[in-house]
Formats: structure tokens, C-alpha cells, sequence
């Protein structure tokens, strides 16, 4: 038998607090923060799924990259479409892989020295889809060194992506489960200025 992981999960953190089965809907990478989403049954998370599988949901992510070359407008919606495989630790592409899609908003400088401060809308639900596209554009996200990022972001803060918000407004069944038209968090620059050391 393999080690037990030993990190901290917070599905099960909160599963040990509401004393309640938990089963995990809308997951992020370990260095990722922001929204998760969770049922409370197995027809419940069957369903939600189904919401994303089929897109009915939509999520944003906000993140800091590092500012190098090219030139964005800013507001300017782009859509970035990449055919990815998931690899032991890393995403790449590859002409059979799966199709991936985001669309990209650049809004300017960040709140770091030398970032430049994006809104990403993963269409597709690949893993590390956002990871890697801001790798591919040349503009890796603070902290991610696992996918070329030389700028420090801080070593207790992930990296410098965060899920900000899940429009629920295209789920059926959405009030049945007494859920909000969305549900949202605070922004990367808020959660930046709680958690900086």
C-alpha cells in the first residue's frame, strides 16, 4: 500500500465539520484558491456535474502573470484554443489531445510590481487549462513554476490564480437545490491583501 497523503484537504475538513458526507463538485488545484463547490448527495453531485459536463455553468478566474512581451488591448475578450493531454504532473499539447478553450480578458497592470492582472473564462474544463495557456502566451502565472514562472508570488500563497465566481443562472434544477443565480468570492486583490505576509 501507498503513503497517505498528508496535506490538508478541505473537502474533508469540512466534511469533518458539518458532520456530513461531502462529495466534490467544482475542484481546484492545490495551488489554486477560490470557489469549490460540494453536494451533500450522490444524486445531487450526479446532477451538478451534469451541470458542468454540459456547460451550464460558467467560471472566472482572476490571475496575476508575469508582464513580459506582446501587446494586449485592454477589455478585450480573446479565445484561446489549445488540444491538451494530461501528463504525471503537467498538461501539454499534442495534435490528438482534447480540445481545450478559454477565453481571456486583459485588464492591465496588477497590483505586483511587473504583473499584468487577467479575467479567465475556461469554456472547456481541462486540467491545468488555465495553468498552461498562460504558459503557452508567454505569460506564466505568479508563482507557477511548474509551468515557467520565474516571479515570486509568496510561498505560502499558491500561486496567483483564484476562482472568483460560478454563474449558476443556466442550471436547471438550480433552485430545487435552493442555489443563487451565482456565487462569487473575493477578488485575488482582496484575498491578496488578507493573506500577505
Amino acid at each position: 500500500m501507498g503513503e497517505l497523503d498528508s496535506r490538508p484537504c478541505e473537502g474533508i475538513e469540512w466534511q469533518e465539520k458539518l458532520k456530513t458526507r461531502l462529495f466534490p463538485v467544482h475542484r481546484l488545484d492545490e495551488e489554486v484558491t477560490g470557489i469549490l463547490l460540494f453536494a451533500k448527495s450522490d444524486i445531487a453531485h450526479r446532477e451538478a456535474s451534469l451541470w458542468f459536463e454540459n456547460r451550464q455553468i460558467s467560471k472566472s478566474y482572476e490571475a496575476l502573470t508575469e508582464a513580459k512581451a506582446g501587446a494586449y488591448e485592454i477589455g478585450k475578450v480573446l479565445t484561446w484554443k489549445s488540444k491538451l493531454l494530461r501528463g504525471k504532473k503537467r498538461a501539454y499539447e499534442k495534435d490528438f489531445g482534447k480540445p481545450s478553450v478559454t477565453e481571456s480578458e486583459f485588464l492591465g497592470a496588477g497590483f505586483v510590481k511587473d504583473s499584468w492582472f487577467w479575467r479567465l473564462k475556461p469554456v472547456t474544463g481541462r486540467p491545468h487549462q488555465l495553468r498552461f495557456e498562460m504558459y503557452k502566451h508567454q505569460h506564466p502565472v505568479l508563482g507557477d513554476v511548474l509551468y515557467g514562472a520565474e516571479a515570486p508570488w509568496g510561498s505560502s500563497l499558491g500561486i496567483a490564480l483564484r476562482a472568483v465566481r460560478l454563474d449558476l443562472s443556466g442550471c436547471d434544477a438550480r433552485e430545487r437545490y435552493g442555489l443563487p443565480l451565482e456565487l462569487k468570492v473575493d477578488s485575488l486583490h482582496e484575498w491578496f491583501k488578507r493573506h500577505q505576509k
